[in-house]
């Protein structure tokens, strides 16, 4: 039987540009010709997407999929760990929840499910002609080497050639390039075929001296040096993100987003769409001040309802909110903002935690109750005309796609959409404030123009459509950077010499 080629990418700390690199090569690889697929392990995100036929997995691997030309499946990260506070994750093992498990538990449980990673990246190499693995963190976190199941484990099995990519923004690049390299065993070593910089802002001529040493000193090459780029159009996948984005709490003539900032925030990266509108600025506000006076303000969703809609209430967001509300400001709530904005949360089996129920903001008539199994499905919405938000809204179909637990019961008759006989959304009867379970529905251009212009609209704002970059185009833009700045004939030759 034959088997495809590999290529990994390691790193030298999280945040250094493994997921883009993985992108931009599935899709390099794949206008090549290449029938390519991307793999991790095991991911830590609560940015999460689902594969068709159900299931789900890291959004940057559904991501580096769609740049490879290729249909996402549960196999390209067969380990998802959903954080939940407390050293607690929810565990997603080939798309669907085995538990939550305690840190230390779950290194425990590693055993068992190293079995379920080697099957995944085996099948993709029966079915594909190159697979393209991500790692996870850095391969040289030496407390975690004994059961790492996702950096040098993954390699050595495969008999992987790795690149080892450093973050040269953050200073220290070649410190950490060699650090990394010293740290690993002389096997694990012997993998390592090349070394890559990233985020460069200047001038890669004056790098030549420290290219030259940093080989001399491990025998591993760079074999790219990939400049900064600005704006990538490429999701994000970790919420330290969030922490990098720049300071946007002054004034603006255009359309001013304010999406909550919760501890637990969710799929934050279905907001990149209304960011890369022109007249549309998006801000995260982690204190009811930051709020400030915005035409739109979104509850995000959450990996865990109950105690971030307690922190809400703690913090002072919902008078801060019913104070907007009150001043016609229009409200969005997605996923677990939805249920925070009905009138009850219950949980009497303990999913989310202890058993229990809370009060929710009471803004949308309907309940939510959580039980055991897990909703995760693809969503397509035909929308109800109405006032406010859904103004000329009537008719038009939304795709997307829905990962929760529990059910919500609509109270009443007001604007509601159903999914297989299940509320997924209810509206306000003014239309001023809606909340649906559906993620991705931003990535529809006419539905996110229509909405907008109901803002502008409400709010005495400017507003026109961009021209915004698809996510395709952005594919191939990043693309474009890694065959200049890559020497992907030598990496080429590295990844497909195993195949056949």
């Amino acid at each position: 039987m034959s088997r495809g080629g590999v290529l990994m990418v390691q790193g030298t700390a999280s945040s250094a540009g493994k997921s883009l690199l993985v992108t931009g090569l599935c899709r390099l690889f794949a206008r090549r010709g290449v029938r390519v697929a991307p793999f991790k392990a095991q991911n830590m995100s609560n940015n999460a997407a689902v594969v068709p036929g159900g299931g789900e997995i890291g959004r940057a691997q559904y991501v580096q999929a769609l740049a490879a030309r290729a249909l996402p499946r549960v196999e390209m990260n067969p380990v998802l760990l959903k954080p939940e506070g407390n050293l607690r994750s929810q565990v997603v093992v080939l798309g669907r929840p085995i538990g939550t498990l305690h840190a230390a538990a779950y290194q425990e449980a590693k055993a068992r499910i190293w079995d379920d990673v080697a099957r995944s990246l085996d099948l993709l190499r029966e079915e594909f002609e190159l697979v393209i693995i991500e790692g996870a963190g850095s391969p040289a976190e030496i407390n975690l080497k004994a059961r790492d199941i996702s950096n040098m484990r993954v390699a050595r099995y495969a008999g992987a050639p790795v690149l080892v990519v450093g973050d040269i923004d953050r200073g220290g690049v070649f410190a950490h390039l060699y650090g990394t390299y010293h740290l690993l065993e002389p096997d694990e070593q012997a993998l390592v075929k090349g070394f890559v910089i990233n985020k460069l802002r200047g001038d890669p001529s004056l790098l030549e001296p420290g290219l030259q040493e940093i080989e001399r000193l491990t025998g591993v090459p760079v074999v790219g040096v990939i400049p900064w780029i600005r704006e990538p159009g490429i999701p994000e996948e970790d919420s330290v993100a969030l922490d990098r984005r720049r300071d946007t709490h002054g004034p603006f003539r255009g359309i001013d987003v304010a999406v909550i900032r919760l501890p637990r925030i969710a799929n934050f990266d279905d907001f990149d769409p209304l960011e890369r509108e022109p007249d549309v600025r998006v801000r995260y506000a982690g204190q009811p001040d930051q709020l400030a006076d915005p035409d739109l303000v979104i509850v995000p969703g959450t990996k865990a309802t109950r105690d971030d809609l307690a922190w809400l209430r703690a913090e002072g967001f919902d008078a801060a909110l019913g104070r907007l509300r009150a001043a016609g400001v229009p409200v969005i709530a997605i996923c677990g903002g939805f249920q925070m904005l009905g009138e009850a949360v219950e949980d009497p089996e303990g999913i989310e935690g202890s058993p229990g129920s809370a009060e929710g903001l009471g803004w949308l008539r309907c309940r939510t109750r959580f039980r055991r199994g897990k909703v995760t499905r693809l969503s397509r919405v035909r929308l109800e005309g109405g006032p406010g938000l859904l103004s000329g809204c009537a008719g038009l179909e939304v795709e997307g796609y829905e990962i929760h637990a529990g059910a919500t019961a609509i109270d009443g008759e007001p604007a509601a959409w159903t999914a297989d006989g299940e509320a997924i959304g209810a509206a306000s009867d003014d239309g001023l404030v809606f909340g649906w379970y559906v993620h991705g529905a931003f990535r529809d251009r006419e539905f996110r123009a229509r909405l907008l212009r109901n803002v502008a609209r409400l709010r005495g704002k400017p507003f026109a459509p961009g021209e915004a970059e698809n996510e395709d185009a952005a594919f191939d833009r990043l693309a474009d950077v890694l065959e200049s700045s890559l020497d992907i004939e030598r990496v080429a030759s590295w990844a497909l010499a195993g195949a056949g």
